[in-house]
């Protein structure tokens, strides 16, 4: 298996702004996920929980995203998907693959797909094991845009919430499970 950074090289060249905002989010959402997985003393390789964070996004320079410098065709909400893609090409470990897919907001069903007509395969992307479920939730807290600070918990909800309140009530879910 190949080491994530070499990864992370061969698709976010360096001096390139996608390289500074991939890698800051994904450092954050990788800091975030360890100091929480050790407060909730989660079973989880923090080698693991690093390498699935840093490569979570690992799509979005497939995608239309100028605003980060990614020139790519699709659309952003399909980054999770294409990133899946992307890191089984590489030989990436299949948890890392599914980490990529199920990220994005606080899962997508495949009820939403169909209803909110989204362009993405009629699938549940719904983050089911704890590495899936613990990088889904940190990466709610930073976005690749604006500041690149932490966000409160409050306005994460409202992040949520202006999705669907679905998708409010997994994050919820989620944020119960990380901090008791």
């Amino acid at each position: 298996m190949k080491d994530y950074q070499e990864i992370i090289d061969k698709y976010y060249p360096p001096d390139t702004l996608r390289r500074v905002i991939y890698m800051r989010h994904c450092t954050q959402v990788a800091d975030l996920a360890l100091e929480t997985a050790r407060n909730c003393n989660l079973p989880l390789d923090p080698d693991q929980v690093r390498c699935a964070a840093m490569l979570h996004d690992i799509g979005i320079c497939l995608t239309e995203a100028t605003d980060i410098g990614c020139e790519g065709t699709s659309p952003y909400i399909m980054h999770g998907l294409l990133g899946a893609d992307l890191l089984r090409k590489e030989g990436m470990d299949e948890a890392y693959a599914r980490v990529a897919e199920r990220h994005t907001g606080a899962g997508i069903t495949a009820e939403e797909v169909t209803e909110q007509n989204l362009p993405l395969p009629v699938a549940d992307y719904m983050p089911e094991t704890l590495l899936e479920q613990l990088i889904c939730y940190a990466d709610k807290f930073y976005s690749k845009g604006g500041d690149m600070k932490r966000k409160t918990l409050e306005n994460v909800r409202r992040s949520m919430e202006r999705i669907s309140q679905a998708t409010l009530q997994r994050f919820n879910i989620l944020h119960t499970r990380f901090t008791s």
